[in-house]
C-alpha cells in the first residue's frame, strides 16, 4: 500500500497503535543466531533461575527490531528512515510476554543542510500485556517538502 504524504502533512500529535506480538522462545532463538548474542541472559534457563529476573529475558535489540516492525505499514515515497534516536530498555520482555507498539508524531524541524527535506520525529513506544512500558525510541524520517508549484 502506497500513502504519499509530505513533510507539511505530517501532524504533531497524530498516533497510530500496533496490535499484539507475542514473543516466543524460538524469536529468541532465531535473534541470538543471526546476531551471535548468546549470553545466557538470554538462553540458560538454569542459569537464569538464580538472577533478578528469574527467567530468559528477551534480547533488546530483538524487541526494538519486533516493534519496528509491526510499525511497517503503508509506503511513502516520500520518506526514508534516517534512524532513531534516545533508544531505551526499560523493563525486560520474557518468552510469551505480547507486545503492542505506540508511535506518535512528536517533532517536525529542518534539515540542517537539505532545504527540500524536513526531519519527522516518531515516538515509539512499546508495552507488555501489562501496558508497561518496555522500550522507547525516537523514529527519525527524512521527509521530502511539498514542491513549490510554478
Amino acid at each position: 500500500m502506497i500513502h504519499e504524504q509530505y513533510f507539511e502533512d505530517y501532524t504533531i500529535g497524530f498516533e497510530r497503535r500496533s496490535l499484539g506480538r507475542t514473543i516466543t522462545e524460538a524469536d529468541i532463538v532465531i535473534h541470538a543466531g543471526q546476531t551471535g548474542d548468546f549470553y545466557p541472559h538470554h538462553m540458560d534457563a538454569e542459569w537464569c533461575a538464580t538472577q533478578e529476573f528469574g527467567q530468559r529475558i528477551a534480547h533488546g535489540t530483538l524487541i526494538f527490531s519486533v516493534a519496528i516492525g509491526m510499525t511497517a505499514g503503508a509506503i511513502n515515497p516520500h520518506a526514508m528512515s534516517y534512524g532513531y534516536d534516545r533508544l531505551r530498555f526499560i523493563r525486560p520482555v520474557f518468552i510469551n510476554d505480547t507486545i503492542t507498539v505506540r508511535a506518535a508524531i512528536k517533532e517536525q524541524r529542518d534539515h540542517p543542510r537539505r532545504a527540500d527535506h524536513g526531519i519527522v520525529v516518531e515516538l515509539i513506544e512499546v508495552f507488555n500485556q501489562r501496558q508497561e512500558l518496555v522500550l522507547v525510541c525516537e523514529h527519525l524520517y527524512l521527509v521530502q517538502r511539498r514542491p513549490v508549484a510554478n
